[in-house]
C-alpha cells in the first residue's frame, strides 16, 4: 500500500495543531482501547454461553454471562459517547486553529502573494479545505483507533478460537488490503482535481457577482451562464469520478464478508462435525470475522476520506508555509522624527514575471508641511509608487525612506500607524458610519468624527440620515454612491490625524466644486503633515507645492505648476489635453 506518503503529508501540518490537545487525545485513545476490549470480550462471552450454557442447558450460567454482556454493552455505549464528544471537540478546535492560521498568514501577505494564490482560492482553502481536514480528524479520532485495535485483537482471538480456520482470516485480510490500497491510490489525485475545480467555480462566481452590471450592460449574461456551467460541470464530473470509485468499496467489502461467512460455515461445519472444534468456538470465530469485516469497512471509510483531507491539508499548508515577501526585520529601527517625510532613492520596481519594470530610477522627496502630487496617465505607475510607501510592496532596487529611515528597516505596524491611506477604490465595511470611521481610529470621539466628516464635505449628508453616525453601511458601501464612498474613506483617514496622508486618485467621483472645497479643508486640516496626492486630473493637483510627473514609470518632471509648464513637455501635453491650450486664460 502507498498510503504512507499521504498520511505523512497530512500528519505534518496537523501535528502542530494537535499538540495543544494532547490530554484530550490521551483520553480518546484510552476510551477507544476500552471500547475495543469490550468489543473483543463479547464474542468470547457468546462462546461461553453457547458451550457452557446452551449446550449444557445451564440457565444460571446463561443469566450470569448475559448480565456480564449487558454490563459490557452499557460501558461500551458510555465510552463511545464520551469518545465521540471529545473527538468532535478536538476536530473543531484544530479546524478553528487552522482557519485562524490561514487568516493570519493571509493578513501578512503582500499584493504579490494575494495575486499568486487568488482571492477565490484563498477563500476555498480557508473554508472548504479546512472542512475536509476537520471531517477526517473527527471520523478518524472517533473510529479509527477502535477499528485498528479491534481488528488486530479480533484476528488474534479468532485464531485462538479456531486455529484450523486461520487461512480464511489471512486470505480475507489480504483481499481487503489490496482493495483498500487500490481505492486510496486512485482517489488521491481525483480529490486534488475536485479542489482545483472548486477554486475555479469560486473564481468564476466571484467575477460574475462583482461584475454583474458590466455583464448585463454588454448583454453577456448567457455567455457568463455558460462559463459558470462549464466550471460547474467540470467540478461535478471530477466529484462523480471520485465517488464512483468510492461506490465500489461497500459492495466489494460486503461481497468479501459474505464469502468469508460462507467459507467459515463450510469449513467450520466440518470441524464441528468431526469434534475438532466446539460449536461455541465456531460461533465466536464467526463473530470475530464479522467484527473484523465491520471495522475494516469502518477503517476503509476513514481512509476514503484521507485523500481529500490530504489534498486540503496540502493546500492549507501551502498558504501557512508561504513566507511573505514583505516581513518585519529582526530589529526594527524607530525613526527619530515623525513628520512623515518620504524620500525615494533610485527606486525601481517590477512585478514578478513582468516584461519590464513598472517604475524606473525614481529619485525625489515629499517633505512635511507641503502638498505633494503625483500626476501621470493610466499605467504610468502612480498607484504602485504609492504602495511602496506603506510597504505593501518592496522595491526591486533602490530605497524608500520614511522619516529618514528605510521602510524595510521599520516595523510595518508602526510605519502604517502613522499613515492615513485613501485607496483608489473606496472600500467600506458592513456596519455603521461610526464603525467605518473608527476603523481609522478606534478611540475617536463623536466630535472628532464630525470634524472629519466636515473636512470630507459629507457631514450634511450624514446629518440627514436616520441614526446619523449610527446609520447602517452595507458591505462595500453598496447603499452609498461612489462620491459618498470616496468622501467617507477620506474622513476615515482624516479622523486618524496621521503624519502622512496618501490619497490615491480618490477625488475622481467628486464634482469640481466639492473637490475644491474638500482640498481647501484638507489644506487647513493637515497642518505640518506630509500630504501625497495621486491623480490623473490636473485640476486636482495644479495648486500643489510639488508635482511629480510620471511617464511610463519614469520621472518626466518635478516642480510647481508654473515650473512644469515652463520646462516639462509631458506636463504641458497633459494640461493641454484636459484644460485646453491656454489654461491660464
Amino acid at each position: 500500500m502507498t498510503t504512507a506518503p499521504a498520511r505523512s503529508r497530512l500528519a505534518g501540518p496537523a501535528r502542530a495543531f494537535l499538540r495543544p490537545h494532547t490530554r484530550r487525545l490521551g483520553v480518546i485513545a484510552l476510551l477507544q482501547v476500552l471500547q475495543a476490549a469490550g468489543n473483543l470480550a463479547l464474542p468470547s462471552l457468546t462462546a461461553d454461553i453457547v458451550n457452557n450454557g446452551v449446550v449444557k442447558a445451564d440457565l444460571g450460567h446463561i443469566g450470569q454471562a448475559g448480565g456480564v454482556m449487558l454490563a459490557v454493552t452499557v460501558a461500551l455505549c458510555a465510552a463511545s459517547l464520551v469518545s465521540l464528544h471529545q473527538s468532535a471537540w478536538v476536530a473543531m478546535a484544530v479546524a478553528a486553529d487552522l482557519r485562524a492560521a490561514v487568516h493570519d498568514r493571509v493578513q501578512s501577505f503582500s499584493v504579490v502573494e494575494v495575486h499568486r494564490f487568488g482571492v477565490a482560492s484563498l477563500t476555498t482553502r480557508t473554508v472548504n479545505d479546512v472542512q475536509q481536514v476537520q471531517l477526517f480528524l473527527q471520523v478518524a479520532l472517533s473510529l479509527l483507533g477502535t477499528a485498528v485495535v479491534t481488528t488486530l485483537g479480533a484476528a488474534v482471538l479468532a485464531v485462538r478460537q479456531g486455529p484450523g480456520l486461520a487461512f480464511l482470516l489471512v486470505s480475507t485480510l489480504a483481499v481487503i488490503m489490496v482493495v483498500t490500497g487500490w481505492v486510496v491510490i486512485r482517489l488521491l489525485p481525483m480529490f486534488h482535481a475536485v479542489q482545483l475545480g472548486a477554486d475555479r467555480v469560486n473564481q468564476v462566481l466571484d467575477e460574475q457577482i462583482s461584475g454583474v452590471r458590466v455583464t448585463r450592460a454588454f448583454l453577456r449574461t448567457a455567455w457568463e451562464k455558460d462559463r459558470f456551467g462549464r466550471a460547474n460541470a467540470a467540478v461535478t464530473a471530477a466529484t462523480l469520478r471520485a465517488w464512483q470509485v468510492f461506490a465500489l468499496v461497500i459492495p466489494l467489502m460486503m461481497g468479501v464478508t459474505s464469502l468469508s461467512s460462507v467459507a467459515v460455515f463450510w469449513f467450520g461445519g466440518e470441524l464441528v462435525a468431526n469434534g475438532s472444534m466446539p460449536i461455541g468456538n465456531l460461533t465466536a470465530f464467526l463473530l470475530y470475522i464479522l467484527q473484523i469485516m465491520t471495522y475494516v469497512v469502518v477503517g476503509v471509510t476513514v481512509l476514503i476520506l484521507l485523500p481529500r483531507a490530504v489534498a486540503g491539508a496540502e493546500r492549507v499548508q501551502e498558504v501557512i508555509g508561504t513566507v511573505p515577501a514583505v516581513a518585519d526585520p529582526p530589529a526594527p529601527v524607530v525613526p527619530e522624527t515623525d513628520g512623515g517625510g518620504v524620500e525615494f532613492r533610485d527606486v525601481t520596481f517590477g512585478y514578478p514575471g513582468g516584461e519590464r519594470p513598472v517604475l524606473t530610477g525614481l529619485t525625489f522627496s515629499f517633505r512635511p508641511g507641503r502638498t505633494n502630487a503625483v500626476l501621470g496617465g493610466t499605467g504610468s505607475g502612480k498607484t504602485t509608487l504609492l504602495n511602496l510607501i506603506p510597504r505593501f510592496l518592496d522595491p526591486t532596487s533602490g530605497t524608500v525612506l520614511v522619516d529618514g529611515v528605510a521602510v524595510p528597516a521599520q516595523s510595518a505596524e508602526r510605519l502604517r500607524a502613522g499613515i492615513g491611506l485613501v485607496a483608489q477604490t473606496a472600500h467600506l465595511f458592513s456596519g455603521t458610519i461610526a464603525d467605518n470611521l473608527r476603523f481609522g481610529r478606534p478611540d475617536a470621539t463623536e466630535e472628532q468624527m464630525w470634524r472629519a466628516l466636515e473636512v470630507a464635505q459629507i457631514d450634511d449628508f450624514v446629518r440627514g440620515l436616520p441614526g446619523r453616525l449610527e446609520a447602517p453601511v452595507e458591505r462595500g458601501g453598496a447603499n452609498l454612491s461612489g462620491g459618498q464612498r470616496q468622501r467617507l474613506s477620506i474622513a476615515r483617514a482624516v479622523v486618524r490625524r496621521p503624519n502622512l496622508y496618501l490619497f490615491d486618485d480618490c477625488f475622481s467621483a467628486l464634482d469640481a466644486a466639492t473637490d475644491a472645497r474638500l482640498r481647501a479643508a484638507l489644506l487647513a486640516e493637515t497642518g505640518d503633515a506630509t500630504v501625497v496626492v495621486v491623480a490623473q486630473r490636473v485640476g486636482t493637483v495644479m495648486h500643489a507645492d510639488q508635482i511629480v510627473v510620471l511617464d511610463a514609470g519614469s520621472v518626466a518632471g518635478i516642480g510647481t505648476h508654473d515650473q512644469l509648464m515652463a520646462g516639462c513637455p509631458t506636463y504641458r501635453e497633459i494640461v493641454a489635453s484636459q484644460l485646453g491650450p491656454e489654461p491660464g486664460a
